[in-house]
Formats: C-alpha cells, structure tokens, sequence
C-alpha cells in the first residue's frame, strides 16, 4: 500500500509509488536512482513497452487507472474515507474484490472526530467484501468501536472482530451452505474477541469497548451491538433504530447486574458499581460478570423502502436524535447540502490540490456533517460516524 508519501521529494515519491507498481505486477521493472528527466522517460517507455508485450496482465489497465488517480495528492488532515480511498494500490485480487463488493452498496463513508476529548479512544472498521457465501452472495462489514480507559480494545476490534466473525462461519457449524446462523455467529465471534483482550493480563483489565457491527449482504443486512454505541435504519422516510443502547439503568440491564451480584450507582450518571456508563463491553476484565460482551443481534431482509445505514457512537446519539440524524444525513445523499459543501471545500483548498483531489462522496459528506453537528450541539466526547448508503433512487424520492 502507498502511504506517508507526501513529504517526499517528488523523485523519491515517485519511486515509492512505481515500486508498489511493479510489486503488483502493473509495470516492468524499473531503476528509481535515476535523475528526474530520465525516469519519467523511463517509465513511458516501460509503458508503451507492456502495452505491446503478447504478456501484458490482464489487469494492467485497472492498475494504470488507480496509479494515475493515486499520483493526485490528497488533502492533508482528512479523516473522511469513502470508496474510493479503499481501492488502493494493491493486489489485483483485492481490487477486484473491493470493486465487486459494491453491490451489496451504493457507497458509504466515514469519519472519526477527537471533539473535546484529551483522547482519541474510537476506532472505525470497513471492509468491503470481507466475506463470500458459497462463491456468489457478498458481505461487507462495518463497525464502530467506542473505547473506554485507553483506545487499544478498540483498536484490537477494528484489527480482529470480522476476523472472527470469517472464522466463525467457515470452521463452525453455524454454515450449512445455504445459510448461516448469523446471531450465534456474532456471538460467538464477540466472545472470542472479549477473550483475546482479557488474555493480554493487568494492563488491560480496566480497558474496554463497545462495538456497534453491520454486515450487509445482497438480500440482507446483520447488526449487532454490544454497548451504547448505536445503528439505525432510514425506512421509506422513517427512522428504525436496529440497537438498543446497554445502559445500565435499563430495566433488563439493570435486574440482570443485580442478580449476578453487582450494583448500579448513580456517580455523575447510573454507571456499574460507579464506573462504567455501559453495562455490556468487550474487555473490562474487572467488572464481570457484571458487564458482558454478548451482543444483541438483529437480522432484516433488505426491502425496495431501504435507504441507509447510520453507525455511529454515544458522542453523536448523546446530542442528535435518531430522527434528526436521518434527516441530515437523507439530505445530504439526495444532494441538498452539496452546493453548501462544495463552497466551503473550494474557499479552504490549498493551491497544490486540485478539485478531484479533495472531491468527497455524498456519504462521506453526511458521515462528517453529522459529526461535526453533534459537536456544534455540545457533545463532549470523540465523535465516530459511518453511512452506508443502501438505495440511491429511494434517498432521492423520499425527501
């Protein structure tokens, strides 16, 4: 992958970028000591060279369009990730793979904000076409991962979870080949990942996380949520929250600390013996068996009426509404607040970047309105959002 490349000199820059280039099979190989006229003389030649070889890859166009789309600098500071910025200069496996996998969505984008927090203890996952059912159906995962005490249980979600959920359906019994058992699936997976936190010892016992995870399929989509952070559907102009917050004043939440031996007091909110807001979390080995990390699953057969998705943690669902929050984001994806973004970005560009370089996709543009929104509105945590748009006609006709 080509990271960290703009502080380069633009030989040097170039080098990185054509080396990866000829590791992946697009290009011949080339000599990167070269001064700058003769290298880009070079690699014109090493071009019109392939593109007359009897063994040209398959894939050298796919290659060439991406290196010529990568070779555009970016904006720096950006924390917004759309489609495109998963289709990196890789492996022409993993092109194929993610360009494949955006049936089952239109598009989808993320951000993660600090906000007012002296931490940034969130963590975001997205990985489209992470897993294949029977060599036809397609899934992508997405995640959202709320930390607690320190972002490494986070961060170990984002790195590990679909992980075990890949392994969960291929080694176990819950596959039988047509269809998979998908709430004994993500639990299971949620609690192998709980256990590989609490086995790294002390200096992980008071760390923890929420997760928020969807897996959106052709014909379905998979949410499960272990914590208060939260995924709700936008339904024909409707909002459908598919999680239910685990805090520990909730009836049910409440009666089963309360039976297994623990407390809930109120310390500047009713917190698990006056420490911990949530009441179900992956790690925080020293409050169990207080707090758990099975998940809550819900399973829903796409519908026609579907239009997206919202993940997103507490520091967004603290201040927004569920409503509010599909209105803005609806607006966003049938393109109402697009001149609005498009001034702003064009009045804040830098003079080295050009217009395609910093163009953002519509969910990427509703995932950083509405955070930013929620920390206009006061929220005083990190801010950790991700839209998956489901249907593009529906968001344009339902407004």
């Amino acid at each position: 992958m080509i990271d960290n490349v703009k502080g380069l000199p633009p030989v040097a820059e170039k080098g990185c970028r054509l080396t990866a280039l000829v590791d992946s099979g697009g290009l011949a190989e080339v000599d990167l000591s070269e001064k700058e006229p003769n290298f880009t003389r070079r690699r014109r030649l090493n071009e019109r060279q392939l593109k007359s070889s009897p063994e040209l890859p398959e894939n050298f166009n796919v290659f060439a369009s991406d290196y010529r789309h990568y070779k555009k600098k970016k904006p720096e500071n950006s924390t917004v990730t759309d489609t495109d910025d998963q289709v990196q200069l890789a492996t022409s496996s993993e092109v194929k793979k993610v360009r494949e996998s955006l049936v089952t969505c239109c598009s989808h984008g993320s951000i993660s904000l600090i906000g007012r927090r002296r931490e940034m203890e969130d963590a975001v996952a997205i990985y489209p076409g992470f897993f294949c059912e029977g060599g036809s159906r397609k899934y992508d995962y997405f995640g959202v991962y709320d930390g607690h005490g320190g972002s490494r249980v986070a961060h170990a979600c984002r790195h590990f979870l679909h992980r075990l959920v890949i392994q969960q359906v291929s080694e176990g019994e819950d596959y039988d080949g047509k269809s998979i058992n998908w709430g004994k699936v993500m639990m299971e997976s949620f609690r192998k990942m709980d256990e590989k936190v609490n086995k790294e010892g002390a200096e992980m016992a008071t760390i923890g996380s929420t997760a928020v995870v969807a897996v959106v399929g052709e014909e379905e989509f998979v949410v499960a949520n272990c914590g208060d952070s939260r995924a709700v559907l936008s339904r024909a102009g409707v909002a459908v929250p598919l999680s239910i917050d685990h805090k520990p004043d909730r009836p049910d939440e409440l009666d089963r600390i309360e039976n297994s031996g623990g407390k809930v007091i109120n310390w500047n909110g009713q917190r698990v013996l006056g420490v911990l807001a949530t009441s179900r979390s992956i790690g925080d080995m020293y409050l169990k068996p207080y707090v758990i990390p099975d998940p809550e699953v819900v399973v829903s057969k796409r519908s026609d009426e579907d239009e997206f998705l919202i993940l997103a943690s507490d520091g967004l669902w603290d201040v927004i509404p569920n409503d509010v929050a599909c209105d803005v984001t609806r607006r966003c994806l049938n393109g109402q607040t697009i001149r609005r973004c498009d001034q702003q970005t064009k009045s804040h560009k830098r003079d080295d970047q050009s217009s395609e370089g910093i163009k953002e996709s519509l969910a990427s543009q509703a995932a950083s309105f509405l955070a930013e929104l929620a920390i206009a509105r006061g929220s005083r945590d990190n801010v950790s959002v991700i839209v998956v748009e489901l249907n593009r006609s529906v968001c344009s006709s339902t407004d």
